[in-house]
C-alpha cells in the first residue's frame, strides 16, 4: 500500500500544505505540490527552501541535504492530471466541504484507483469530505498540526466506510516520516479539537462569572496546571476567529451539546476584528507599548480555577473514551503531542482518583444546574469502582 517510493500529493500550499510538503520530502519522498492560485506552489516552494537554509545557517542541516529535499519538491499550478503517478494525495485547501469534496471528486477519475486521498480537515466530517468521489473507501483522514515540520502529532482518521488496511498502512508511513499517529473516529473534533474545547469553553465561563480575570486564570493555568500557555494567551495565539469556529463546528456537530456551547464574549471579539495577536488586540493588547496586565497572584484562587478546568478536561476525555473515538493511550498521546499537556488527561485521572474528578463536576453540577457540567458515565463507574482509565 503505501510506502517509502509513495509520490506523495499535497493540493493546497498555504502554511499546512507547505508544511506537509516539506515533512514527506524529508522523509525521502518525492512531492508534487500545487495550487489552484498561480505562482503559489511556486512561492511555496521557495518559501520552504528559505526556511531551511536558516537551518544550514544554525549548522542544523547539511547543504547538500537541504537541496536533496527541495529537489524532491514538484511545483506546479493545480492540474488533476498532474497527480496521476501519485499514491497519496493530501488536500490542505480551506476548510469548506464543498471545496473539499469538489476536490476529490475532480481528483478520483485522474489517478489511480489504489490512490489513496487523504484530507487534513480539523473539524469537518471525513465521511462528508468522501461522499461525493468516486471510491469514497480509499478516503481518509491526516490532519497534522500547525507547523506541521515541527509539531509530531498526526491523526489518523478512518470514516466508517475507509478499508481497513488504509488506516494501518497510513499510521505506518506517519510513523516513517517521523510523526506520532494516533487512530480515532470520524467524530467532531476527533481527539485533540473535541477533548481540548473545556480549556478554552470553561476558562471563558469562569472570565463571564465577573469574578476572576483573562490574566489571572492564564497565571494559574501555568503556575498551578502546569500548562504552557494559559487559554486566553493562547486562543490570541491560535487567533480567536480560528478558536471559535472550531468551538462552533464541534457544538453543532454535536447538535449543541451542552458542554461544547460557544462563548459570547469570543463571538464579540471576532466580529470586532479583535482576533489576537495577529491584529495585536484580542483577549489582550499586543500594541507596542501595551503592558500586560498583571494577575491576582492568589495560591487558593488559583488551585481551584484549575480545578475546575482540569476536572471538565479529564471528563471529556473519559467520555471520548466510552464513546470509542480512540484508545485511552492514543486518546492521552494526542493531548500531550498534540496541544502540550503537562500531562495526559486519563492518567492524569488516575493519579488524582476518578472519585475526586467526580466531586468536583457533581459539586459544579449542583452550584449550576446545567448539563455541561454532568459527568461521563464511564468517570462514575471508574469512582464507583476504584478503575484505572489509563491501563
Amino acid at each position: 500500500m503505501l510506502s517509502s517510493s509513495t509520490i506523495v500529493g499535497v493540493v493546497g500550499a498555504g502554511a499546512m500544505g507547505r508544511g506537509i510538503a516539506q515533512v514527506a520530502a524529508a522523509a525521502g519522498h518525492s512531492v508534487m505540490l500545487a495550487d489552484a492560485r498561480a505562482g503559489a506552489a511556486a512561492d511555496a516552494r521557495q518559501q520552504i527552501g528559505a526556511a531551511l537554509a536558516k537551518l544550514v545557517d544554525k549548522g542544523k542541516l547539511a547543504v547538500t541535504a537541504r537541496d536533496a529535499l527541495i529537489g524532491r519538491i514538484t511545483a506546479t499550478d493545480m492540474d488533476v492530471d498532474a497527480f496521476a503517478p501519485c499514491g497519496l494525495i493530501i488536500e490542505a485547501i480551506v476548510e469548506d466541504l464543498k471545496a473539499k469534496q469538489a476536490l476529490f471528486t475532480a481528483l478520483a477519475p485522474a489517478v489511480s484507483i489504489d490512490t489513496v486521498l487523504a484530507t487534513n480537515t480539523s473539524s469537518l466530517s471525513v465521511a462528508a469530505v468522501a461522499a461525493t468521489c468516486e471510491d469514497p473507501c480509499r478516503v481518509i483522514g491526516l490532519h497534522f498540526f500547525n507547523p506541521p515540520p515541527l509539531m509530531p502529532l498526526v491523526e489518523v482518521v478512518p470514516w466508517s466506510g475507509t478499508r481497513p488496511n488504509i488506516a494501518e498502512s497510513a499510521r505506518t508511513l506517519m510513523t516513517s516520516w517521523g510523526k506520532t499517529p494516533v487512530v480515532c473516529s470520524d467524530t467532531p473534533g476527533f481527539i485533540v479539537n473535541r477533548v481540548a474545547r473545556p480549556f478554552y469553553g470553561e476558562a471563558l465561563r469562569i472570565a463571564e462569572e465577573g469574578t476572576v480575570d483573562y490574566a489571572t486564570i492564564d497565571w494559574a493555568m501555568r503556575d498551578f496546571g502546569g500548562f504552557r500557555m494559559g487559554p486566553f494567551e493562547l486562543m490570541d495565539f491560535i487567533g480567536n476567529d480560528v478558536n471559535f469556529a472550531v468551538t462552533r463546528a464541534v457544538y453543532e456537530g454535536f447538535f449543541f451539546e451542552p458542554r461544547y456551547r460557544p462563548s459570547l464574549v469570543q463571538q464579540q471579539l471576532v466580529a470586532a476584528g479583535r482576533l489576537g495577536r495577529k491584529t495585536k488586540r484580542g483577549f489582550y493588547d499586543y500594541a507596542d507599548g501595551a503592558v500586560a496586565p498583571e494577575p491576582t497572584r492568589d495560591p487558593a484562587l488559583g488551585a481551584r480555577i484549575v480545578e475546575r478546568i482540569r476536572a471538565m478536561l479529564i471528563n471529556e476525555a473519559v467520555d471520548a473514551l466510552r464513546l470509542g473515538v480512540a484508545s485511552a493511550a492514543d486518546i492521552d498521546t494526542a493531548m500531550v503531542k498534540g496541544v502540550n499537556y503537562p500531562k495526559g488527561l486519563l492518567a492524569w485521572c488516575d493519579e488524582l482518583g476518578a472519585a475526586s474528578v467526580l466531586a468536583t463536576l457533581e459539586a459544579l453540577h449542583a452550584e449550576y444546574g446545567e448539563e455541561r457540567y454532568r459527568p461521563s458515565p464511564l468517570l462514575r463507574l471508574a469512582a464507583r469502582d476504584g478503575r484505572r482509565l489509563c491501563t
